[in-house]
């Protein structure tokens, strides 16, 4: 190497210069070290001041004692205008050539206030003119430059280099970091130079694919793997897969991708269904998953205030973090999620209620502005809960707003399958649980059909409880429990599934006590009907073209209607079994009425199999035949809602409904409204009485003939079992006197 040339530090000799990485030498001095380096080196060639490489420039302005460096170089080599500094020519090993350089860019001019909007910097164009400026330089880790893009003085900061080695190598600041020599690189043509945002900073906003972090890469926004069940979620696969599409997936590219493609993410989501089936537990979760802020999670109610206005602050309180991170950040900021549960009791239709002052109405409007106002935020996510969906105000759930509709229904077999995996994963572990159970876990999600996940898991302490009242002695509570004996067994399971009863489960105890006094088959007619009916069940059940079927039973009083209904319905095996009835409407108003009906119908259409149960059709409309008089407003609702296809794909509906004078609903379009129309009859044939005593009254046959030929008039099954009942009373021995058949007869009217 050349013997160095002392120099004195000197102003550069523009204000221009100044914004230049180069040093600035005499002519003489600066061909003098040209020609030490020989004839191949470059016009601009590289000089060591001090240890620190620069290209170096002739300026005739220079003194010939002197070098021109300016005051970031003068600042980073730790050099006043009063110093010397050795000055040599400088030719750079091949393991100087940077791979990859990331830069820290900000203003040179900081703004005073922190108010108005980050100024935006495309990163593509910085780093084009950055490497036309730049390169051949040799920059290290710390070093600061001045740089005019676009019209704005920018302060760049060299914050990370790797180096290539000669092998091809990378070779990270990191690992280099305590060898001087190797926090230096040479910026060449092949080196990908990246631009961040100091910490801290809200005056500038990158874009492009040069962002540190962005280039190619995918945004950490999941800290883990997508395994619900690991979070205590089980059976929401197919729920949580249509979440991460709609509201995630945008949120795992860089922002420039998402700005070439002209959409904003997804700000907000509703989470809607029947209760216990996993929203809250979902969206308190999902915070878990994501590298986002900490989710703020309140309660509809809460947000009400008693002052006025207060209401509408604690709205804007919940967006106030979001809304400063995203100034200061811009599209670096981080995710902020607010958690809204309850959120029908302040999100309702807007003008639907009177009663607080405008209050709800506020609120809606201070949502709106928040989510999708002027200044709209785009690192926010509101995910909103309710199973009350048609309750909220419309404008919220438009796109734009609460735009992803996920609906947490009831689970199938195998979610079901899951949460029980879930809830018997401790009592798996500390073998707590019997191997009996575990391997006839599929039966028991097969016999929880329409349980919700909180359902299930009451399933499962129900079940721990029996075994837990198995392991005390209850007549002597101050002995100790007996731990080892502490197993939960199937029976424990199967004893729970009498006291856990599903909400939108088969109320079967309930239609069996429709036909407690006996089922009996009487003849060819009722198996004609039966087999009917079992036909239309199954269609329903099979059929993708049937998602609604309507059935009327039609027949005199007695006859039997109610009774093959609920048989029917019991027997159908549908999860969802609903029977709507007069007796449990006493004292409801029409509005209370329609409610009532139009729940049934809603609860029915959340399930892939329902059958509700229209019993005595003429009391629910309140129909009386003098005047005539009926109430047309639950007319009106069951006509509705008699021709109402379920919403969902493959969700299917059977109505059963029964009437005793079908010809006195026909002017009202009620027996119209029915798909399918069978008739039960009262029993004429003496055949068929006798069948039925023979049957429900244990008579001998001989007997059973004889009082069906003394039967003139037809008779309903229902009376006749009731007096086969009625003479069964006084006899030691249960036996029915054919003597006192024939007065209890006569008693009720034959």
């Amino acid at each position: 190497m050349a013997r160095p040339i002392i120099l004195g530090v000197g102003n550069m000799p523009s204000n221009r210069l100044a914004l230049t990485n180069r040093v600035y030498l005499s002519p003489k001095i600066y061909h003098f070290l040209l020609e030490a380096l020989g004839p191949e080196s470059s016009t601009s060639p590289l000089v060591l001041v001090n240890n620190h490489a620069y290209v170096a420039e002739s300026n005739h302005d220079v003194p010939e004692d002197k070098i021109a460096l300016n005051g970031l170089q003068r600042r980073f080599a730790q050099l006043s205008l009063a110093n010397k500094v050795e000055v040599r020519p400088f030719r750079p090993p091949p393991n100087y050539a940077l791979a990859t350089m990331e830069v820290s860019v900000d203003l040179l001019v900081k703004k005073s206030g922190g108010g108005g909007r980050p100024h935006e910097i495309d990163t593509n164009r910085l780093a084009s003119d950055f490497m036309m400026n730049y390169e051949g330089q040799v920059f290290e880790v710390g070093q600061v430059v001045v740089m005019d893009f676009e019209g704005t003085k920018l302060e760049l900061t060299v914050s990370v280099v790797n180096q290539m080695d000669l092998n091809g190598n990378t070779k990270s600041e990191e690992l280099v970091r305590s060898h001087d020599a190797t926090r230096v690189g040479q910026l060449l043509g092949p080196t990908v130079v990246t631009f961040a945002r100091p910490q801290g900073s809200n005056l500038i906003s990158l874009v492009g694919d040069k962002v540190a972090g962005g280039s190619g890469a995918a945004n950490t926004i999941f800290l883990s793997d997508f395994d619900f069940q690991k979070l205590g979620i089980g059976g929401l696969d197919s729920e949580f897969n249509q979440i991460f599409r709609r509201a995630f997936a945008s949120r795992i590219w860089p922002a420039h991708v998402i700005k070439q493609l002209g959409i904003n993410h997804v700000r907000g989501m509703l989470l809607y269904g029947p209760p216990g089936c996993g929203k809250t537990l979902i969206a308190r979760q999902i915070g878990k998953v994501l590298n986002a802020r900490e989710p703020k999670i309140v309660n509809g109610p809460e947000i009400l205030d008693k002052f006025v206005g207060g209401s509408e602050q604690k709205v804007r309180d919940l967006f106030a973090e979001a809304e400063k991170e995203q100034l200061e950040m811009g599209d670096q900021s981080m995710l902020h999620i607010v958690i809204l549960d309850e959120m029908d009791a302040i999100c309702k239709q807007r003008g639907s209620s009177r009663a607080d002052s405008g209050v709800s109405d506020s609120v809606v409007n201070q949502l709106l502005s928040k989510i999708d106002g002027v200044d709209s935020l785009n690192n926010i996510l509101l995910i909103g809960m309710t199973n009350r969906k048609d309750l909220i105000d419309d404008a919220l759930l438009r796109p734009g707003r609460l735009e992803v509709h996920v609906e947490i229904g009831l689970p199938d077999l195998n979610g079901r399958l899951q949460i029980l995996n879930i809830h018997t994963k401790n009592m798996k572990e500390s073998k707590r649980i019997s191997p009996e159970v575990l391997e006839r876990l599929d039966e028991l999600s097969e016999k929880t059909k329409n349980f919700s996940g909180a359902e299930i898991e009451g399933l499962v302490k129900a079940a721990t409880s029996y075994a837990l009242t198995r392991c005390v002695d209850v007549k002597d509570l101050s002995k100790p429990p007996d731990e080892k004996k502490l197993i939960v067994q199937f029976d424990d399971f199967q004893r729970a599934l009498d006291d856990v009863a599903p909400k939108f489960g088969a109320k079967n105890q309930e239609l069996k006590a429709l036909y407690r006094n006996g089922f009996v088959p009487y003849g060819e007619s009722f198996d004609l009907l039966m087999g009917n009916m079992e036909r239309l069940v199954e269609q329903v059940r099979t059929s993708e073209k049937t998602p609604l079927m309507s059935v009327l039973l039609q027949g005199p009083v007695s006859s039997g209607k109610t009774a093959v209904a609920a048989k029917v319905a019991v027997e159908s095996g549908f999860p969802f079994v609903r029977i709507i009835s007069a007796d449990d409407m006493i004292g409801y108003s029409e509005m209370s009425k329609c409610q009532e009906i139009h729940r049934v119908f809603l609860d029915s259409y959340k399930s892939p199999l329902s059958l509700i149960f229209i019993d005595d059709i003429e009391r629910i409309i309140d129909y009386v035949a003098i005047g005539p008089r009926f109430s047309n407003v639950v007319l009106q609702t069951l006509l509705v809602l008699l021709k109402k296809v379920p919403p969902d794909q493959g969700r299917r509906l059977l109505v059963i409904g029964t009437t005793s004078c079908p010809h006195l609903l026909q002017d009202l379009g009620l027996v119209q409204a029915f798909g399918v129309t069978l008739s039960t009859s009262l029993l004429e044939e003496p055949l068929q009485i006798s069948e039925v005593l023979r049957v429900a009254a244990h008579m001998t046959e001989h007997e059973a003939e004889g009082i069906a030929r003394s039967i003139s008039n037809p008779i309903g099954i229902k009376t006749l079992l009731m007096v086969a009942e009625m003479a069964k009373q006084g006899s030691p021995s249960g036996a029915v006197d054919v003597s006192v058949f024939l007065e209890c007869l006569h008693t009720v009217g034959y």
